[in-house]
């Protein structure tokens, strides 16, 4: 599990190293509240489904999980460009970006590693 939730600790502690180092505030925290909001209604979510009755009630939380996760963060990123500076934006973006990319791979190594490991 500390590996799924890998990118939540880095985007968390690296945020604020990124603010110090001069990248625009408004948009990495926003940014990077963003990722960390949707990735716990992702966790909320994932619980839900496994909770669930049907295959068609584990595929509907699911495809609604990424579909309102996913304009939860677009979202996000465009009203903090519209609201602060292009810029802000941009740093949301890129945020947001770096997060999924590692979400991706950790989620991916999590997988190969569950499988390589049969249950007992």
């Amino acid at each position: 599990m500390p590996l799924r939730l890998i990118d939540v600790f880095i985007v968390a502690v690296t945020a604020p190293v990124v603010v110090l180092l001069g990248a625009p505030a408004l948009g990495v925290l926003v940014g990077a509240a963003a990722w960390i909001i949707q990735r716990c209604c992702a966790l909320l979510i994932e619980g839900q489904a496994r909770r669930a009755q049907t295959v068609k009630q584990v595929l509907s939380m699911n495809l609604a999980g990424v579909v309102g996760r996913s304009w939860l963060v677009a979202l996000t990123v465009l009203a903090v460009g519209l609201a602060g500076e292009r810029e802000d934006g941009l740093a949301a973006g890129i945020v947001v970006v770096v997060a999924f990319t590692l979400y991706l791979i950790t989620s991916i190594a999590a997988r190969s590693l569950d499988r390589s490991h049969p249950a007992s």
